[in-house]
């Protein structure tokens, strides 16, 4: 069942998705090698907590943790550990928040000190595709729709998309229909209607699209051990065109990056 949100409902979503962004934001300047991934874990929470929210992956599905964290080849799912990080790694943060009777998600993945130029592409390849697939969220126009444009951006540019998890709506509930996935084809599926709100995240291998699910029940893993990556924002359809919920300004703000990515994408009338 989809559940169409009003315009004070689509707000207070913005503010536990914003709550997420800037928590991102704080831990961007952490991300760095020889730290470990608990510890960003344990600031995440303390940082949620402090600023009014609760963090919403915490016991959801029994989930152990705050962040979900996933390095190199993991997708997406890993559970924080005390294994250091080293110069050359990508890092999968995931983070959720409940706020106001609302969740918020929002996902980024980071360099991890100096990277090589071919995985510095691969990464800004994906989260172009995140934005192609925002750009699709249009009154009238369908799941497909965004699938497609991601699935054919990213299989032109030689990489692969993952098409065993898949984005979702959003609102009171953390996963809400309608499900979204990476691949699909023009004009198919549900036909969005004003006040839908989305969780579009691609999931973008840059070797084979084949996954592992690990017997920990979360870890998710590329069958070839080639890395993968993880962009996702919430958006919302407001006076028919996307709204973004989330923001990646906090994340660029502390590392000094200059981007008008999301200037499309905003809408006077969502203004927290």
């Amino acid at each position: 069942m989809i559940h169409l949100k009003t315009i004070e409902e689509i707000i207070l979503i913005k503010k536990s998705a914003f709550l997420a962004s800037k928590t991102l934001g704080m831990l961007s300047k952490e991300v760095k090698p020889g730290v470990n991934t608990l510890y960003l874990d344990r600031l995440a929470e303390d940082y949620i907590r402090d600023h009014g929210g609760t963090p919403a992956f915490l016991g959801l599905y029994d989930f152990p943790n705050t962040l979900c964290v996933s390095p190199n080849y993991q997708v997406v799912h890993g559970i924080p550990n005390r294994d250091p990080l080293s110069e050359g790694d990508i890092l999968s943060i995931d983070c959720g928040v409940y706020m106001n009777g609302f969740y918020g998600e929002h996902a980024y993945t980071f360099e991890v000190g100096e990277i090589s130029k071919s995985v510095k592409k691969f990464l800004d390849y994906s989260k172009k595709s995140l934005y192609i697939g925002v750009s699709k969220c249009k009154y009238g126009n369908y799941v497909g729709d965004i699938g497609f444009s991601i699935q054919s951006y990213i299989e032109n540019h030689g990489y692969s998309i993952v098409k065993d998890l898949v984005g979702h709506g959003l609102g009171k509930k953390m996963h809400e229909d309608p499900q979204i996935p990476n691949f699909g084809e023009k004009g198919k599926g549900l036909k969005f209607q004003e006040g839908i709100v989305l969780s579009i995240e691609p999931m973008v291998n840059k070797g084979s699209p084949e996954v592992f699910f690990h017997k920990d029940g979360w870890t998710v893993t590329t069958l070839d051990k080639n890395l993968s990556s993880h962009f996702e924002h919430n958006v919302a359809i407001v006076d028919g065109f996307p709204c973004l919920l989330s923001t990646f300004r906090y994340i660029y703000k502390e590392l000094k990056i200059q981007s008008l990515e999301e200037e499309p994408f905003q809408n006077e009338k969502i203004y927290i």
